[in-house]
């Protein structure tokens, strides 16, 4: 009997420890927080001294734990989600972190092309060889290359841009040999893969890899944007919108807390982002004014596939009617769109 109250108290522990810690194959999403940019970017010399602010949202994210994806289940604004809707196929959460934090740095790049464009200042670009983001198992690479590898030569061939990595690939067919210079983790090393079939491809013969290019603008004046912590390629209109602001002289805030999200292009339009109606709550409660929203159109494929599919205007909407929130949603398809806004907003002020 003595040992009773140590196997009771055992079995509970090693219970709390399982639903708190075990890891399901689910991730859950739920409202993050806002960011003002301007702790993440610097912009030489730039005009800091604005009224308003415009910051990021995040949404947070993480693998889901028994005691996680019942109080998730629960509440309306965290998100239930398949691992397999998270992860790109054959991606393991290293590869899938890998791959944010690229989309993030792609995205910085966007963020400054664009900016520097709309001011007419002076920027050059350099591409420096392309990233691994994901290795695909069976393929020609398994084994030999990781993600986070940076291919910098292709047969003797500086690889500078994607294109460059194609003109050798082009040439060769299945079992022959490519030699590659790859950089991991600052060491240079040598790798000979014989290509094949690429796994899932109808016969294309490659690496069987998946990749970004590498990037990096010089500007006149300097900018600086870190913001590596935060994965995924979302802020890219904020960021485009805070080194503009830095950038002129003018306060184009108006004086208001301004918020939004967003993929920014190099053509400066705005793209889809996932999450949007945590980031309408979580913007809602950190107390922002305007909230600026990607607004896509859903192609005839995706309504096929998901007929209840909405657009980040239409869900952000919806989400803004129920929570009963004041912040104004305003659609966005371009930067030129947010420019135009900011532009006709009346000095808060001066109201």
């Amino acid at each position: 009997m003595k040992w009773k109250p140590f196997i009771t108290f055992t079995i509970v522990f090693l219970t709390a420890i399982f639903l708190s810690f075990y890891k399901l194959d689910y991730y859950i999403m739920k409202p993050g927080s806002a960011y003002d940019v301007s702790l993440f970017v610097t912009v030489e010399n730039g005009d800091l001294d604005d009224e308003g602010t415009l910051s990021l949202m995040t949404v947070a994210m993480g693998r889901a734990t028994p005691i996680t994806y019942i109080v998730a289940y629960f509440k309306e604004f965290e998100e239930i989600i398949k691992l397999e809707d998270v992860l790109h196929k054959e991606e393991d959460e290293r590869e899938y972190n890998i791959r944010q934090l690229k989309l993030m740095t792609d995205s910085q790049f966007n963020a400054i092309y664009v900016a520097y464009q709309k001011a007419g200042l002076p920027f050059t670009v350099d591409y420096q060889g392309i990233t691994v983001l994901n290795v695909l198992s069976g393929g020609a690479s398994d084994g030999k290359l990781e993600p986070g590898d940076k291919i910098e030569e292709a047969d003797g061939q500086i690889i500078k841009k994607a294109e460059d990595l194609l003109a050798v690939l082009e040439k060769k067919k299945e079992n022959d040999e490519v030699n590659l210079v790859i950089n991991r983790k600052d060491e240079l090393l040598d790798r000979v893969i014989q290509l094949k079939e690429i796994p899932n491809s109808d016969g294309k013969i490659g690496l069987g890899i998946t990749y970004s290019e590498n990037k990096s603008i010089k500007t006149d004046p300097k900018v600086k944007v870190d913001a590596n912590d935060i994965g995924g390629p979302s802020a890219g209109l904020m960021f485009t919108l805070e080194i503009l602001n830095q950038l002129l002289e003018e306060d184009i805030t108006k004086g208001y807390l301004i918020a939004g999200t967003g993929e920014i292009y190099e053509d400066g339009s705005v793209g889809r982002i996932g999450g949007i109606e945590k980031k309408v709550v979580a913007a809602h409660e950190d107390g922002m004014e305007i909230f600026f929203v990607p607004d896509d159109e859903i192609s005839e494929e995706a309504m096929k596939a998901n007929p209840n599919i909405l657009s980040n205007y239409e869900a952000a909407l919806k989400t803004a009617k129920k929570i009963k929130t004041d912040m104004e949603i305003v659609p966005v398809k371009t930067i030129d769109d947010a420019l135009q806004f900011l532009e006709e907003l009346p000095e808060k002020y001066e109201q």
